[in-house]
């Protein structure tokens, strides 16, 4: 039954991948609910599932089969036009590698995800500036990738993710290229956002990455071997 409090519901998804003359069945069969301002860490081996489910539901993929509910609606039989709106409105991505344009200041950065949703130059420069300023980096706005620290692209990268509201935020190994002290702020940046209201979903394969999320959801061999509440 799908209630009003959970933003995502999966029931029953699979997901096959053909290789050659085989066919791999990387999820066999997955039931997840999370609910709005949850906090989730999803975490499991190489070869567990976790990246292709972390791809269906940030709408980066569809299931081979099973039903996807984000937010009211069902995202598991949408064309791609229709995901990447929905990618773009419901979902900010926190990357490992930050993925930030070279030569474009931090604040054009912040403000790219805007372009697609049709706002206007001075909304989106007001916008960014205040998300830019949520993670601390108001001293910034107008340095380039090569001009910051890791931490502070990742802050960029952050900041970019929260620009249009969205429903998620969805972090893979945000940590995974910082050292350990820049990890910690990075990991109590997402304690705020957590803390400001936001849904986090967490990808990472570090325990103690893990131990800042509220509910630990584990995978092995595709299917969920445990969900518990730290």
């Amino acid at each position: 039954m799908y209630s009003v409090e959970n933003l995502i519901k999966i029931t029953n998804i699979k997901r096959d991948f053909v290789l050659g003359s085989e066919i791999v069945n990387v999820l066999k069969g997955i039931d997840l609910t999370i609910d709005k301002g949850e906090y989730v860490a999803l975490m499991g081996p190489s070869g567990s599932g976790k990246s292709t489910l972390m791809n269906l539901l940030g709408c980066l993929d569809t299931p081979t089969s099973g039903s996807y509910i984000l937010n009211g609606k069902d995202v598991s039989k949408m064309h791609d036009d229709e995901l990447a709106e929905i990618r773009n409105k419901e979902i900010g991505f926190v990357f490992q590698t930050f993925n930030l344009l070279p030569r474009t200041t931090a604040l054009d950065n912040v403000a790219l995800p805007m372009i697609y949703a049709g706002y206007s130059k001075s909304e989106r420069n007001a916008r960014a500036t205040e998300v830019l300023d949520q993670v601390k980096l108001s001293d910034r706005m107008d340095h380039q990738p090569n001009q910051l620290s890791g931490g502070q692209r990742q802050r960029v990268a952050i900041a970019r993710a929260l620009v249009n509201k969205p429903s998620i935020i969805l972090a893979d190994e945000p940590t995974g290229n910082l050292d350990s002290k820049t990890s910690v702020e990075i990991m109590n940046l997402f304690a705020e956002i957590h803390n400001n209201g936001n849904t986090v979903i967490l990808v990472t394969h570090e325990e103690d990455i893990a131990a800042y999320a509220k509910r630990v959801i584990r995978l092995r061999d595709g299917l969920i071997e445990s969900d518990s509440t730290n």
